[in-house]
């Protein structure tokens, strides 16, 4: 199997794109004088500056050839989703079978089958492979991930704050391939993440986010207007929680409520269009 050059959330990268020697030294690329596109006698001006029309009596006017139209270039590329190679630490471990989890297919719903009390795990491990994987769209992994995060949330929060700085790369790559899908997850786990600790460890870890709201919320802001324009119409779907600018403005609430008395200004400084939900 061939290794996977491709970059999460990167753009082109390699030897496709040309460097551009004038940018690091007096040296200039100048390209090869073609004696063809010089200028032939009759050719010229004549030292006018308006070029003179030349008007061809072609018949009826014919409708403009639309196929000849050259592709525009995408005004929205922001927007637009970047490269999610398939080279997440969580498929690697998966694949050779070294995660103490096996999917418990049940009636209703799917859950993840621990063989190992999730307490005595080593969260500097495990979490951040998990958090790794939540940039994974293929089944299993994708499931894999999101179930595996929320349980170890769950029943092993107080382990949960030491590991704050290994998460943040792998968040900072899932919110960089700039998928809807994978930043929904995101968004629904980061909320996860700062109400984990709120009942018995006195919400820490919306505080110790605080640090890296540089590296979390610049996608955040991209997205933060994407809302679905229904007029008077009614979202059904508004239980899954899929639309995106109402889901990074509760998860930006919540960073506020838990981040202590610095989190507001490091919050609008990433994101000006917020506005606080706390009362002081």
């Amino acid at each position: 199997m061939a290794a996977i050059k491709e970059r999460p959330g990167g753009h082109h990268i390699g030897s496709s794109v040309d460097v551009d020697v004038s940018a690091f030294s007096h040296s200039k690329k100048t390209a090869k004088p073609n004696p063809a596109s010089s200028l032939k006698r009759g050719t010229g001006l004549g030292g006018t500056v308006v070029v003179p029309k030349v008007t061809v009596n072609t018949g009826p006017e014919s409708p403009p050839n639309r196929k000849s139209r050259s592709p525009k270039r995408n005004p929205h590329s922001a927007f637009a989703p970047r490269a999610n190679p398939p080279n997440t630490e969580l498929r690697r471990f998966y694949e050779r079978g070294d995660l103490p989890i096996q999917i418990d297919h049940g009636g209703v719903a799917n859950r993840l089958a621990w063989k190992v009390e999730i307490q005595k795990l080593d969260f500097h491990h495990y979490l951040p492979i998990f958090f790794d994987g939540l940039r994974e769209v293929e089944q299993p992994y994708a499931f894999v991930a999101e179930q595996a995060v929320l349980d170890m949330l769950e029943a092993g929060s107080h382990k949960v704050l030491p590991v704050i700085p290994q998460l943040i790369i792998p968040i900072k790559t899932a919110l960089n391939t700039r998928q809807k899908e994978v930043i929904v997850k995101v968004l629904k786990i980061l909320q996860a993440l700062v109400n984990c600790d709120t009942q018995n460890g006195g919400g820490l870890i919306g505080q110790a986010l605080v640090p890296y709201y540089r590296q979390i919320l610049p996608v955040l802001n991209i997205f933060i207007n994407n809302n679905e324009n229904l007029g008077d119409g009614i979202d059904y779907s508004q239980r899954k929680r899929m639309n995106l600018g109402e889901l990074i403005s509760e998860t930006l609430e919540q960073l506020e409520i838990h981040g202590g008395e610095d989190a507001f200004i490091n919050i609008k400084y990433l994101v000006p269009t917020y506005q606080s939900v706390v009362i002081y």
